[in-house]
C-alpha cells in the first residue's frame, strides 16, 4: 500500500449508453461493479472516496463519503479529480497525491497505484495514466493535489479534455498487459455486463484450478 495517496472512484457519469442510472451500482457475479473495484483498490490505499453527483444516500450501503463535483454541470470527469484533490488538501493533508480510477471498472490491477508511481517517479514528471493493448486510459490516473489550483483554472476557461490538460504538466504512462483480460475493461452498455460476467467466472475459476 502506498501512504500517500487518496483513491477517488469515479461515478459522476451520466451513463447515456448504459441507458441512465449508475453503472458502479449494475450488478456482475451478483455484486455491484463497485464493490468489485473496491476489493482491488482498497488494499492500495489508506483511504477512499466516491465522486458522485446528486443524492449520496444511494451508495451509503458502501461506506464511503460522497463528494460531488464543485463545478457546475457535468464538466466531465476533470471535475470529479478536480474534487478529489480539494477534497484531499482539506480533509487528508498528509496525502499529497490522489488516484482516480472509473467506476465501471471492475478488473482494474492490484498493483495499479504501485505501478503508477513507479512510471511518474521514472519519467521525472508529476502525472502518470494508465494504459493497455496500446490504449491510454486517461482517467484512470494518479495526480498531484499540489496542481489543484491550475486544474480549477482549465476548468473554468473551458478545458474538457483530460489528455490535453496532462500533456501541459508531463504523464507518464504505465502500461498493463491485456491478456488473459483488460484490466481496464469498462462495462458502458448493457452488453458489456455480460461480458464482464464471462470475464469474472474465467478469473474465479482460474483462481481455483
Amino acid at each position: 500500500m502506498r501512504d500517500d495517496t487518496l483513491g477517488v472512484v469515479l461515478a459522476g457519469g451520466l451513463a447515456r449508453r448504459m441507458g441512465g442510472g449508475d453503472k458502479p451500482l449494475r450488478r456482475i457475479g451478483g455484486r455491484p461493479i463497485l464493490d468489485h473495484l473496491l476489493d482491488r483498490l482498497r488494499p492500495q490505499v489508506p483511504a477512499l472516496v466516491l465522486n458522485a453527483n446528486g443524492d449520496p444516500a444511494r451508495f451509503a450501503a458502501h461506506g464511503l463519503p460522497v463528494i460531488a463535483d464543485t463545478l457546475p454541470n457535468h464538466p466531465g470527469p476533470l471535475a470529479g479529480i478536480l474534487a478529489a484533490l480539494e477534497h484531499a488538501a482539506a480533509v487528508h493533508p498528509d496525502l499529497p497525491w490522489v488516484v482516480s480510477v472509473t467506476g465501471d471498472a471492475p478488473f482494474i490491477p492490484g498493483d495499479l497505484v504501485a505501478r503508477l508511481h513507479a512510471a511518474r517517479e521514472d519519467a521525472g514528471v508529476p502525472l502518470a495514466c494508465a494504459s493497455s493493448a496500446g490504449r491510454t486510459h486517461p482517467p484512470i490516473g494518479l495526480w498531484p493535489v499540489a496542481l489543484r489550483a491550475e486544474l480549477r483554472a482549465a476548468l473554468l476557461a473551458g478545458e474538457r479534455k483530460i489528455d490535453r490538460w496532462t500533456a501541459r504538466h508531463g504523464c507518464a504512462e504505465a502500461a498493463w498487459p491485456a491478456a488473459p483480460h483488460d484490466p481496464f475493461f469498462n462495462a458502458n452498455a448493457p452488453e458489456d455486463l455480460a461480458e464482464a460476467e464471462i470475464i469474472l467466472r474465467a478469473a474465479h475459476a482460474g483462481f481455483t484450478s
